[in-house]
């Protein structure tokens, strides 16, 4: 049991840390709004990354086969979801800014914890490769797990998926309360704009 905790641990950790599009997303989520919104959007990713885990568990060389041949398809959704993300951060970004000028405009409502927390998950599970990565680290370990095993594994994976996203989510927040000042406030949200496009870009790439 133990030894399935400690590479759920290192499993979860291993997808997790990597800064990618979704962790840019969501720190810059998180600046905009608040570390609730931010901690659900955290969640919703740990919860992909959890599930992701449960099915490469259960399901190992099954699943995975399964999932190469729409392996490019879904990479081509999540190129396509990026730069709309991007578009809509860019366009929120650009109206606040002007509606702080121009006093009789109304920013339109930062997302609730809720919808943040589905947003990410729905993101996230956009990444099917993380379902071949975990059971690839399944299968390397003899695919064998008893079904306690199975869900120490998984739980671990949570666990350290989410704190993980959790401390983005935090640097977030911090990096929202430092750049206080609206003009801040839209650099910001430009420059993680454009960085999600240019991820998506290079996804296309990968896809060719």
């Amino acid at each position: 049991m133990t030894a399935a905790f400690v590479a759920g641990l290192v499993a979860g950790y291993g997808i997790a840390v990597p800064v990618g599009a979704v962790a840019t997303y969501l720190v810059s989520l998180t600046a905009r709004t608040s570390l609730r919104t931010g901690a659900c959007a955290a969640l919703g990713v740990a919860t992909a990354d959890g599930l992701y885990a449960l099915v490469a568990t259960v399901g190992g060389t099954a699943v995975a086969a399964a999932l190469r041949p729409v392996l490019t398809p879904l990479r081509w959704a999540s190129a396509l979801v990026l730069p709309a993300l991007a578009a809509r951060g860019a366009v929120t970004a650009v109206r606040r800014y002007r509606a702080h000028r121009v006093s009789t405009r109304t920013a339109p409502p930062p997302p609730s914890p809720a919808r943040a927390y589905l947003s990410l998950l729905g993101i996230t599970l956009l990444n099917p490769t993380t379902v071949v990565y975990f059971a690839a680290l399944v299968l390397g370990a003899g695919s064998s797990l008893r079904p306690l095993d199975q869900g120490v594994f998984v739980t671990a994976a949570f666990v350290a998926s989410a704190s993980w996203q959790l401390l983005l989510a935090g640097g977030g927040a911090l990096l929202g309360r430092a750049l206080t000042g609206h003009r801040g406030r839209l650099v910001t949200a430009l420059a993680s704009s454009g960085v999600m496009t240019v991820l998506a870009v290079l996804a296309v790439r990968m896809t060719g």
